[in-house]
């Protein structure tokens, strides 16, 4: 059987095998806005979990839950954008998506496979492209055009490339299909949100915000946010994150 390379591929596949509750994470429970169930980090196990690292870092990285509840007789998926070192996640959450066994190598199944949404191409050679530098200039044109040319572009609904990363600062280069979605996470940190191309809605529990070419957000640490393509977009995407600014 091929390998599952995508977010949308695991989520479809988890689908079929009966995870069709969509949860997000809030507070520090699970909920499903589409029957206002909640779970507490006790009324849940992880099952299994698929980790996808980022273009340039593991620490870049989407982490997929098949999530099951014997208590509320539901299964479903959570896709956390930033992994569960979120800085916003409470420490009962961290621990219950942390000491399941599907997270011990030792678990009779094989350990989730590490997917990587990129790997290295020919516009991309491995170890050729600073992260860092005490002075690290950028081109974001040749970065518009490389992002649209890899494999992971033309296979999935989207595709992202690391431009900067430090204790202090991170920039990567998103960009998305139409109708691609990134599903309701919380960043471990303050980000800004800025559209080189295209059109996204940005959600937040409290607002929603239309960003168009010239526009950006910035958005405080821990507030659960999600973003949907209306068309074909990038965005840049800057992350401080918060230990780094005590």
């Amino acid at each position: 059987m091929d390998p599952m390379t995508t977010v949308s591929e695991v989520l479809n596949n988890l689908k079929k095998e009966g995870y069709t509750v969509d949860f997000n994470l809030q507070d520090n429970c699970l909920v499903c806005h589409g029957n206002a169930l909640q779970l507490s980090p006790d009324e849940f196990q992880v099952d299994k979990h698929y980790r996808f690292e980022g273009p340039s870092d593991p620490g870049d990285a989407a982490v997929v839950y098949a999530i099951s509840s014997a208590k509320h007789d539901v299964k479903g998926t959570l896709v956390n954008g930033y992994g569960i070192s979120s800085e916003a996640m409470g420490a009962d959450m961290v621990k219950a998506l942390r000491e399941n066994p599907a997270f011990s190598a030792s678990h009779d199944e094989s350990p989730a496979p590490a997917l990587k949404s990129n790997d290295a191409t020919p516009q991309r050679p491995a170890g050729t492209r600073p992260l860092d530098a005490p002075l690290l200039v950028l081109d974001l044109p040749q970065a518009l055009a490389q992002i649209k040319q890899e494999p992971a572009w033309h296979s999935s609904d989207r595709n992202a490339l690391t431009l900067f990363k430090s204790d202090g600062l991170r920039l990567v280069l998103m960009a998305l299909h139409a109708g691609a979605e990134l599903k309701t996470h919380t960043a471990p940190g303050t980000i800004s949100v800025q559209v080189l191309e295209g059109h996204i809605s940005f959600w937040t529990e409290q607002q929603t915000a239309e960003l168009t070419p010239g526009q950006m957000l910035t958005l405080h640490p821990g507030i659960p946010h999600s973003v949907v393509a209306r068309q074909e977009t990038v965005f840049l995407l800057t992350l401080a994150p918060a230990a780094a600014r005590q």
